[in-house]
């Protein structure tokens, strides 16, 4: 049975003190006070409102970086040097990603304090109920923080650009960010493989070790200052161990580590169709990582105290939750994100020859240059004749037909077919991934049976003991029932030595009664 929180103990004595002085004491309630709803109302509020307010500055985040691109992207393109103009790009990827991982760094230590602020202010009653919502809390934020820019480069980059004639405009003059002619998903490659190996190059691994080393000096320096104000002649100058222990950074919990492992997890499942290279990196990051933890908590961090835990507690779930979504994120990535299943539906529905032949062909629709808005048309051609039509990429009717720059019915075939790869996708690999569980047993074969031979030996061993208190008991009682029947008899000898004792002097026996009056 866990204990009450102190913090909860306190809010709880509040209210009684509040309570008695606004009613009159009833000494015949003897109902056990609680923290009710209405107490925690106002930081149940607090807490919704914060969220919302952390998601929406992640979000607003993502956004700037985005605005950002495109107006690099707009400034590099009237540069006057070749090379720049060329590799318009891959500048613009590169520098708005490493200003994403700064953004991400930044935010992640200022969610992981709010949310413990968060959960403070709750006022949950046990401690395991504060780190499970504490957990829960810097999950989601952190979640939220790490992902949101990647989640919008898989998913959003590239699908509300408009058409020609019809784009799609930020501040009335930039247009929308598009994707490169291959699609997005290289892109979504470079910037999960950036965000991943910089979180675990700068924040797993330089801030593990930098963060407790430079605590540990600030503390050391802070109490040389005060040995110094209050320095004992008698005092012995060499340290004692119990202050050079003092001296090292408190032992703060294990969901740090976990946090890490959680985010890392999620990095390598839910985009691994996009960066197959991510489990590797894992690995080689959690090498070194295990070598870094080992130093830090045996030379930087305080011993901390044993707890015992049946298990890994509400991060099991998360993880099971994370498993979960990254087969349907992973269906969608490479059913909308690459071009696989249009490639499929070209292969098989409208190839001539079975083959990719004419493929580029396919995807791309017409334009007429004429129904360029005023102001939007080119003013240079590379072309030396006058160009009528145009080409870009989508699946749209063509200028003569009835229903001009409409979604053709390859548009639509496209989407059914993804959608249809999605459920078909899912459903197998939850199939699979439950028929795996059923197939692997969670205690092996031989241990299982070793585990029935020691119940079996167990059972033996206290019915033996039980068989043998039988007897024991069945001994005291035979051997009662033997000691009632002897006093019994004697019992009897008793009564007839008493009587032959008080016999009368003309041989006949006088009453218990009238000895008792003669006495």
């Amino acid at each position: 049975q866990e204990h009450p929180r102190p913090e909860y103990e306190t809010k709880l004595l509040q209210k009684k003190l509040k309570n008695k002085n606004i009613t009159t004491e009833n000494s015949n309630e003897n109902e056990k006070e609680k923290l009710t709803w209405s107490d925690r109302m106002p930081g149940y509020a607090a807490n919704f409102g914060l969220i919302l307010f952390m998601i929406m500055l992640t979000f607003s985040a993502v956004f700037g970086v985005i605005v950002y691109r495109i107006t690099t992207a707009a400034a590099l393109s009237f540069s006057t040097n070749e090379t720049t103009r060329s590799n318009v790009r891959v500048t613009v990827t590169a520098t708005a990603v490493i200003l994403n991982l700064v953004v991400v760094l930044i935010l992640d230590e200022i969610y992981g304090a709010v949310a413990k602020w968060l959960t403070e202010i709750e006022i949950p009653k046990t401690e395991k109920t504060f780190e499970e919502r504490l957990i829960l809390k810097a999950f989601l934020l952190k979640f939220v923080n790490s992902y949101a820019s990647i989640f919008y480069v898989a998913f959003f980059k590239g699908r509300f650009v408009g058409r020609p004639g019809r784009y799609v405009y930020v501040f009335e003059s930039y247009r929308m960010e598009e994707c490169a002619p291959g699609g997005c998903l290289m892109e979504l490659c470079i910037q999960l493989s950036i965000i991943m190996l910089g979180k675990q190059l700068i924040q797993n691994n330089l801030f593990e070790i930098g963060i407790p080393k430079l605590k540990k000096l600030l503390r050391k320096l802070k109490d040389e200052r005060t040995e110094l104000k209050e320095m004992d002649t008698n005092q012995s100058k060499d340290p004692q161990q119990w202050d050079l222990d003092y001296i090292l950074e408190p032992f703060t919990g294990l969901t740090p580590e976990y946090m890490e492992m959680i985010i890392q997890f999620g990095f390598v499942t839910l985009f691994v169709a996009s960066f197959p290279l991510a489990p590797l990196f894992a690995l080689l990051n959690n090498i070194i990582e295990v070598r870094l933890d080992a130093k830090k908590f045996v030379t930087e961090l305080r011993r901390p105290d044993t707890v015992r835990a049946k298990d890994i507690g509400i991060w099991y779930n998360i993880l099971s939750c994370i498993g979960k979504l990254s087969v349907i994120i992973n269906a969608f990535v490479i059913a909308v994100t690459s071009d696989f299943i249009p490639r499929l539906v070209y292969q098989y529905a409208y190839s001539q020859d079975g083959t990719m032949h004419g493929f580029i062909n396919h995807t791309l629709s017409y334009f007429n240059v004429s129904q360029l808005k005023a102001g939007t048309q080119p003013e240079n051609s590379l072309f030396a004749q006058e160009v009528s039509f145009c080409r870009f990429k989508d699946y749209r009717e063509p200028p003569w037909s009835p229903h001009q720059y409409e979604f053709s019915k390859q548009y639509w075939a496209v989407l059914s077919a993804r959608l249809a790869f999605v459920i078909l996708f899912q459903n197998l690999v939850m199939f699979l991934s439950v028929l795996v569980d059923w197939m692997i047993p969670d205690i092996p074969k031989d241990i299982s049976e070793q585990i029935k031979k020691e119940k079996t030996v167990l059972v033996d061993f206290f019915l033996k003991e039980e068989h043998e208190k039988l007897k024991l008991i069945e001994s005291f009682i035979a051997c009662d029932k033997q000691k009632r029947r002897s006093g019994t008899k004697s019992k009897r000898t008793r009564a007839a030595s008493f009587s032959q004792c008080h016999r009368s002097p003309k041989g006949s026996f006088t009453s218990f009664s009238s000895q008792h009056t003669v006495v």
